[in-house]
């Protein structure tokens, strides 16, 4: 079922994209980038643009929903009856207050081992924080607040848009330098209108080799995004909670649930990474070891 819906996604989300781009592309009567008079650069900073933008943007309108239907996420209500998901909500509602949110998330809970959390959604009215039960379970009220505080500084600091902004211009740099150099070393000199059977091929490879430099840059401004939301955590609700909550999910660390790994939602979650290292360029958050040494400098 889980594969299925996989499917299901991938092929909606691309089809989406291809046809908003395509309708935008006849709106602005944007013609190829490739003529006979050779490479035409407004035309080719357009079509980057709207390929590059575009898919982060339908990505972002929907991350609220997808993240219900792939993470299972149950909406928690102000009427539960459980007394560990009323504690929740009600920490949910007087951070989101504290923090300054006109709007409160909503807050969903998801059935998993792992002990994680993450904030979602297009904007801050239409955002929602998910703690995974696992959490729930295995962590001190102290902790979990420590933990939604963070989740919550993510939707203050729009992080979700900035980085889907981030990611837009990346894409757009990429597919932008990957032609015009795939198309300086495979047109004909003599004749400019003659790519030669090696362009597709060289933007293929460039493309490639920009988007691994390019997400050394996403990680990047990542990285700094959670360290900064451990700040404001620690600053709203207490420097102790929010170290004892990282030292706790340094602890269990090691505890996977594979079911509910999706790729899409790895970057969002609170704990992905748990070393130091060369390979901690490409991670989307820093090393726990990191996160709490920056919050005893404080």
């Amino acid at each position: 079922m889980n594969f299925i819906k996989r499917i299901f996604l991938f092929v909606l989300i691309n089809l989406l994209v291809v046809l908003t781009i395509t309708t935008l592309l006849s709106v602005f009567n944007v013609s190829p980038y490739l003529n006979a008079h050779g490479l035409n650069i407004n035309s080719l900073a357009i079509f980057c643009l709207l390929w590059g933008f575009t898919g982060a943007f339908i990505s972002l309108f929907l991350s609220k929903s997808l993240a219900k239907w792939m993470m299972g996420v149950e909406i928690i209500e102000e009427s539960s009856n459980s007394e560990s998901l009323k504690f929740v909500f009600d920490s949910v509602k007087k951070i989101a207050l504290e923090a300054g949110l006109d709007d409160m998330p909503e807050v969903g809970v998801y059935k998993s081992e792992e002990i994680n959390a993450f904030a979602t959604g297009p904007s801050k009215k239409r955002s929602l924080i998910a703690l995974s039960s696992g959490l729930i379970n295995r962590m001190s009220k102290d902790e979990i607040e420590a933990i939604i505080g963070h989740e919550i500084s993510h939707i203050t600091n729009g992080d979700m848009i900035t980085m889907t902004l981030l990611q837009g211009v990346i894409n757009a740099f990429v597919m932008f330098l990957a032609r015009v150099l795939a198309f300086a070393l495979s047109s004909n000199k003599k004749n400019r209108s003659s790519y030669g059977s090696g362009h597709y091929f060289f933007v293929y490879i460039f493309q490639i080799l920009f988007m691994i430099l390019g997400s050394l840059v996403v990680a990047f401004f990542s990285r700094k995004r959670e360290f900064r939301a451990d700040e404001n955590s620690a600053n709203l609700l207490g420097k102790e909670k929010m170290i004892k909550a990282l030292n706790t999910l340094k602890s269990v660390y090691d505890i996977k649930d594979l079911k509910k790994e999706k790729l899409a939602f790895q970057a969002l979650k609170i704990s992905n990474n748990s070393k130091r290292g060369l390979l901690n360029l490409f991670s989307t958050h820093p090393a726990l070891d990191d996160r709490i040494q920056r919050l005893k400098d404080l």
